[in-house]
């Protein structure tokens, strides 16, 4: 597989706390340079990532970050802000603590209002598969299949783990038609987001191939 190949599918991400305009800035240089899929982003820094690319690079944001347990009208306000900043892609975090309640109804119409929100732009779904059982999983896969969200993403890589193979090929048996996968949090290595695409991710959130690209220059 051509490295270049595998740049084009990652989002490139950077979401410390700690993360200053300087650094975003570095990270959307290196977009521009690796021709990345994204870059992942702070929602603080929406509107100067976009304004400093125009275009270039589609700028990606998060939502409900990290935890999830946001009310569903403060994740709308959210996403309708991060859109009008010039977010192309909107990354949310489902509340976990209603999917364990089997509050799915909640659940799949707060994905749907924030789909809503998006205005056309690009929706992942960020189910946070660490702290999920496989039946738990395999609900969600119905859940944003039903949803219309284009994706179903692994993590955020804040909690106690990140993407594993085992469940990219969860999702792969259950997802429905036409929704995509992105495994993010923890992929350190080539082979990794190789073994990661041959499972069926066309997304990879990780900031770590370009770092392993650069330092081989």
């Amino acid at each position: 597989m051509e490295i270049k190949d595998i740049l084009a599918v990652c989002d490139h991400t950077l979401l410390l706390q700690t993360s200053t305009w300087d650094e975003i800035k570095a990270l959307c240089d290196d977009a521009m340079k690796y021709e990345t899929a994204s870059v992942c982003i702070p929602p603080c820094y929406v509107k100067q990532a976009s304004e400093y690319m125009q275009g270039k690079i589609k700028v990606c944001t998060v939502i409900g970050f990290p935890n999830g347990n946001h009310s569903t009208a403060t994740k709308v306000f959210e996403t309708r802000d991060a859109v009008a900043n010039g977010a192309d892609e909107i990354d949310m975090v489902i509340n976990v603590g209603m999917l364990k309640a089997k509050e799915y109804d909640y659940v799949l119409d707060e994905i749907k209002q924030i789909k809503e929100a998006c205005g056309g732009k690009l929706l992942k779904v960020i189910i946070e598969t660490c702290l999920l059982t496989d039946e738990e999983k395999i609900k969600m896969c119905e859940l944003v299949t039903e949803s219309g969200a284009e994706y179903i993403k692994t993590s955020t890589g804040f909690s106690t783990a990140g993407a594993t193979f085992e469940d990219i090929e969860l999702f792969s048996k259950h997802i429905g038609a036409g929704v995509k996968m992105k495994a993010a949090g923890g992929i350190s290595s080539i082979a990794d987001a190789e073994r990661f695409m041959e499972l069926g991710a066309s997304r990879l959130g990780t900031s770590r191939i370009v770092k392993i690209v650069k330092a081989s220059e």
